[in-house]
């Protein structure tokens, strides 16, 4: 499909609008924007569905300005009302958003529209405040939203959604997959049916279907792809390695090296991993800004993706929770420690790269174990991986090499003991990630040399895991000298004395002291407990069903008692108290009950 120009539907659009377009480069439209917002403009609801990275923030946002243009030159827009509602699923994207609003909105016909970010990571407070201040537009996370509508002490925000004209699910079928399903259904039933609503995502799945059914009127869908062989942008190229795994780590570093990458991504499987890897990293780096990200990090996150996008030679590590929506056209690679839980999640993080129309590539280092991932990404998502060993530029790997590489890592962590702790953590995390991929066919975790992982982790002792048997202690390589483990200290001074007061406790008790008793019947390997939990969850649903059924059968409704029966009753409680009295015989009783003897 040929990009259409802007001014071919220039009659629908207004100049402030079209303004902005032009100061921010935008020559054409893209496929998406070409097929959606004559439709949004005609007053119809959309589904649509689109490759990563094509366009669809600026497809919404400008028929949403559009149409409060129009409703302002009818009657002015009300200080306490709400007319746009934009939902993400997370607050990086919905920041995102906010900003490429906040352009258009420096334009002097628009500059009286008001816009509220609502977000989760600060007080509720705040954003009552900017409620109760006006705010046309607002872009929000559903959680948030959720908490505002709750809120009827210092807000009625369900009053101010009753003139809402606009409704905007971004990456719907990430909203779905963060269990947000149950909020968004409660969301609609405080907004006015009478409205426009549109769904952007770049993939189509079952639940998606549901909600499309609970909340759009006869919706047009819109499905945009570049080529019907591929779910990824023309000009991103997709590579694969398979490398031992006791030299992933050093691959992926020489890696970086000989790219001089200027602005990358390297997608890790934990929080835990990020944290390790963000303290480990810079030391074999020095020339590269190495920043990290994950959904821990509630305050720090805009900060740190703020940095990353005004910086040069950098890379940021970060989990999937910059998978979906994040715009960054700089980006240049994107590196991944192994595949995604999720297939469709690699789809959206080689996404991030090869953005409105540049070019961009992405690297997936596998075990010999994981080859067949090649061919089941390719039927699976339509993504066809290149082999990065048919390239020219071979990184060569050596016994040498990886054993100055360990020695670094090794010292590292006798240095400062935090280190240590995150590598273990970082360690036994990902290993867990690892069993929970819904390709587990493919990925399997029994067939893991867990020794060689550990041994690319730099880790200097194994951790206490059930599922590490003799044979991966003999893959593990660690440091060559005898290490006393309790002399390793915290760099931080707080930490460390509170460490040596708990040693000493421990020397003369043989219990370490701790604030929770830890149970001790935590050494079930995963697989194991997965299936316990499995079992106990379908005997818990078994005696739901039966209790359903037996409070059924007692909830019946018995029929309704005549007067004759009631009158019946009387007459025999009469009887029996005449007996007793003995007003009568027992003969004369039986008569009256027609009793057989």
């Amino acid at each position: 499909m040929v990009n259409k120009k802007w001014d071919r539907i220039t009659p629908s659009l207004s100049a402030p609008v079209l303004s902005c377009i032009n100061k921010q480069g935008f020559k054409s439209m893209t496929p998406i924007q070409a097929a959606v917002i004559p439709l949004i403009l005609s007053c119809k609801d959309v589904v649509a569905e689109a490759v990563t990275g094509s366009g669809k923030t600026l497809a919404f946002v400008v028929p949403m300005l559009e149409m409060l243009l129009k409703k302002r030159k009818d009657e002015p827009l009300r200080k306490d009302f709400v007319y746009a509602v934009i939902i993400s699923p997370t607050r990086e994207l919905a920041s995102q958003i906010s900003k490429v609003i906040e352009q258009f909105l420096q334009e002097q016909e628009l500059s009286h529209t008001t816009l509220a970010l609502m977000v989760g990571g600060r007080p509720i407070e705040a954003d009552v405040e900017s409620l109760n201040n006006g705010a046309h537009i607002v872009v929000c996370t559903p959680g948030r939203l959720m908490d505002l509508l709750s809120e009827r002490k210092q807000l009625n925000l369900a009053g101010r959604l009753k003139e809402l004209e606009f409704l905007v699910l971004d990456e719907a079928d990430r909203l779905l997959d963060l269990g947000f399903s149950s909020t968004l259904t409660t969301i609609l039933q405080y907004i006015p049916r009478q409205r426009r609503t549109s769904l952007f995502s770049a993939t189509q799945t079952k639940e998606l279907q549901d909600l499309v059914r609970a909340g759009l009127r006869n919706p047009v869908v819109v499905s945009v792809k570049e080529k019907s062989t591929i779910s990824t942008p023309l000009l991103l190229e997709n590579y694969y390695v398979i490398v031992e795994p006791q030299d992933k780590f050093l691959f992926l570093l020489n890696f970086i090296r000989n790219r001089k990458i200027a602005k990358g991504l390297f997608f890790l499987p934990t929080c835990a991993c990020v944290d390790y890897w963000a303290d480990v990293l810079p030391a074999f780096l020095p020339d590269i800004k190495v920043f990290a990200i994950h959904g821990k990090m509630k305050n720090k996150r805009s900060k740190i993706l703020e940095k990353f996008r005004e910086s040069e030679d950098t890379i940021l590590l970060c989990t999937d929770l910059l998978a979906r929506g994040l715009d960054i056209p700089e980006v240049e690679w994107v590196l991944q420690w192994e595949p995604p839980t999720n297939p469709s999640s690699f789809v959206h993080r080689v996404g991030r790269t090869a953005r409105g129309g540049a070019a961009g590539c992405s690297l997936l280092p596998l075990l010999p174990t994981e080859d067949t991932y090649v061919t089941f990404i390719k039927s699976n998502q339509k993504v066809e991986l290149k082999d990065w060993r048919k390239s020219k530029d071979e990184i060569k790997i050596s016994h040498k090499l990886r054993d100055k590489l360990l020695a670094i890592l090794h010292d590292q962590q006798k240095k400062d003991r935090s280190i240590l702790d995150k590598g273990q953590r970082a360690f036994v995390s990902h290993m867990r990630a690892y069993t929970k991929h819904e390709c587990n066919l493919l990925l399997q975790f029994k067939e893991l040399p867990l020794g060689h992982i550990a041994t690319s982790y730099g880790l200097l002792k194994l951790p206490l895991m059930p599922e590490i048997k003799e044979e991966h202690k003999q893959q593990f390589i660690g440091p060559k000298e005898q290490i006393d483990f309790n002399s390793i200290p915290y760099r931080d001074k707080r930490k460390e004395l509170n460490r040596l007061q708990k040693l000493e406790e421990y020397k003369k008790t043989g219990v370490w002291p701790s604030k929770k008793k830890k149970k001790m019947a935590q050494s079930q390997p995963w697989e194991q407990a997965k299936q316990n939990k499995e079992e106990r969850k379908q005997r818990r649903k078994k005696r739901r069903e039966l209790k359903k059924t037996s409070e059924g059968k007692k909830g019946k409704k018995r029929k309704a008692i005549t007067q004759e029966e009631l009158e019946e009753l009387a007459a025999d409680v009469g009887l029996m108290k005449k007996l007793k009295k003995r007003k009568i015989t027992e003969e004369q009783f039986d008569r009256e009950f027609d009793v057989d003897k």
